[in-house]
């Protein structure tokens, strides 16, 4: 029985596994929070996200930053803004955010706001009005053009 306590403390079940897992899924990041619901030691629990590839960020630091921008070819839809938007509202919804987390969401958040006037701005409505209306006009002309070369 005293091997039992012992390798309960050190070796994780599949079952232990899953829930760590599942509730990581659902957006519960502090390793803190983890322990308590799975009933473990915070150092274990961190050494076992580790271990499973689930990186915790830390809450404070002000370290550089090494994060490199990647241009994309095209600029994204509105329609796939508003996605992001959508996914991170909803994550903001899950129980047990970390502050870190949540800032990061609300951060996307604003991204996508931003990046909608932005993409608005670039698009100009009223140049691509003017260019529709120049077309219009010219395939209303069309049918006596071919007349006149008829």
């Amino acid at each position: 029985m005293a091997l039992e306590e012992s390798s309960k403390n050190y070796y994780w079940t599949r079952e232990e596994e899953r829930k760590l897992i599942e509730f990581w899924r659902q957006g519960v990041r502090n390793p803190e929070i983890l322990a308590d619901r799975l009933g473990r030691k915070l150092e274990g629990v961190k050494k076992k996200l580790s271990r499973l590839g689930l990186v915790v960020e830390p809450e404070k630091g002000g370290g550089p930053t090494t994060t490199e921008l990647e241009m994309p070819e095209e600029l994204p839809s509105v329609e796939e803004a508003l996605k992001l938007l959508v996914a991170a509202m909803e994550a903001l919804q899950k129980p047990g955010l970390s502050r870190a987390e949540v800032s990061r969401l609300r951060s996307i958040i604003q991204a996508v706001r931003t990046y909608k006037e932005l993409l608005a701005d670039y698009m100009d409505y009223r140049g691509v009005e003017a260019r529709l209306i120049e077309l219009t006009a010219k395939y209303e002309k069309l049918p006596e053009n071919q007349k006149k070369r008829e």
